[in-house]
C-alpha cells in the first residue's frame, strides 16, 4: 500500500514551523465525516479465543489472505480492519511499526517495519517521529484495509493532523486514532469522576485546537469499568476520527472492536506484534 499523497509523506527534515504547516494542510485535506466502504455494524472485534490471535488458514506474516475470493464473497465479507502500533529499541534510535490486519476478528496478515527515528518527540509532532516506519510497513501489507485503528490521536491534535489523520489522509484510507491520554480540546462534562462502561463524553475544540470552538473533536469513551469504579477503576479511552469517518461513528466503531479488553483488539493485536519483533531486533 502506497501513499496517494506522497507530498504528506513525513519528513523529518522540516523545521518546526514547516512541519506544523504542512500538518495544516493535512487537515485541511481530511475528511472528518462518514466515507466509508462498509457498513459499521459489520465490524466486531471477535472474542477471546486464542485462534483469533493466529493467522487463518487463507492469510500468513507479509502474504496475502483473499485470493480465490470471487467478487460476490468479496462483497459479503467483513471489512479488513489493520492495527497499527509502534515499539521502539531500548536506545529510541529505531521506531518498530506493527500493522496487524484482520477480518471478522481472524488475523489475515501481520507485517513490520524498523526505520530510524530521526527526530525526539516532541508533542503535536509524533507523525513525524514515527510516520516513516508506519508507511513503511503499510507498503509491506497486501491486502488492502478497509480501515486502520491507531495507537494514538487524529483530529484530537493542535492542528487537528494526530498520526491517525496524517497517515490515514497520505493512504486516503479510513482512520481512526485511540489515545490512552488526553492531548488538548476540553470534555464537555467532568471526566474527574469514573465513568461507567460504555459512557462516552465528547471532546471539543477550545482555544488550543485550530478548528473552530465547541467543535466536537473526538469522544472520551469508556471501554470497560470495574463493577466498583469508586475503589478502582479503568481510565477512558480518547477516540477521534482520523480520515473518512465522524467522530460519532469512530467510537461506535472502537466500541464494536472492543473485545473482552480495554483496547480494539486490533490495536492490542498489533501492540503485542510490535513487542516481539522489538525483541527480535534487540533491545
Amino acid at each position: 500500500m502506497t501513499p496517494v499523497h506522497p507530498e504528506f509523506v513525513p519528513d523529518a527534515s522540516l523545521s518546526r514551523e514547516e512541519m506544523e504547516r504542512l500538518q495544516r494542510a493535512i487537515a485541511d485535506e481530511a475528511v472528518f465525516a462518514d466515507d466509508l466502504g462498509f457498513d459499521p455494524a459489520s465490524v466486531g472485534g471477535g472474542g477471546s479465543n486464542p485462534d483469533q490471535t493466529r493467522l487463518g488458514d487463507a492469510g500468513r506474516d507479509s502474504g496475502a489472505a483473499t485470493e480465490g475470493s470471487d467478487a460476490a464473497e468479496a462483497a459479503s465479507d467483513p471489512p479488513i480492519v489493520a492495527g497499527v502500533d509502534q515499539a521502539f529499541t531500548a536506545d529510541g534510535e529505531r521506531a518498530v511499526s506493527a500493522v496487524v490486519a484482520s477480518r471478522g476478528g481472524e488475523v489475515v496478515e501481520r507485517v513490520h517495519a524498523v526505520a530510524p527515528t530521526d527526530i525526539p518527540y516532541i508533542p503535536g509532532l509524533l507523525s513525524f517521529r514515527e510516520g516513516g516506519a508506519i508507511l513503511a510497513a503499510f507498503e509491506e501489507l497486501s491486502v488492502a484495509p478497509d480501515l486502520a485503528v491507531f495507537d494514538g490521536s487524529g483530529r484530537i491534535h493542535f492542528r487537528q493532523a494526530g498520526i491517525a489523520t496524517h497517515v490515514g489522509v497520505t493512504l486516503d484510507v479510513p482512520a481512526i486514532g485511540v489515545a490512552k491520554s488526553l492531548l488538548c480540546g476540553r470534555p464537555r462534562e467532568s471526566l474527574a469522576d469514573p465513568l461507567g462502561e460504555g459512557a462516552r463524553v465528547a471532546v471539543e475544540a477550545d482555544e488550543s485546537v485550530t478548528a473552530p470552538e465547541g467543535t466536537v473533536i473526538g469522544y472520551a469513551f469508556q471501554s470497560r469499568q470495574y463493577p466498583n469504579p469508586e475503589t478502582r477503576h479503568v481510565n477512558p479511552l480518547y477516540v477521534s476520527p482520523g480520515h473518512r469517518v465522524s467522530a460519532e461513528t469512530a467510537t461506535d466503531l472502537v466500541e464494536r472492536l472492543c473485545a473482552d479488553y480495554k483496547l480494539p483488539e486490533p490495536t492490542r493485536l498489533a501492540d503485542s506484534y510490535a513487542d516481539e519483533v522489538k525483541a527480535e531486533v534487540g533491545e
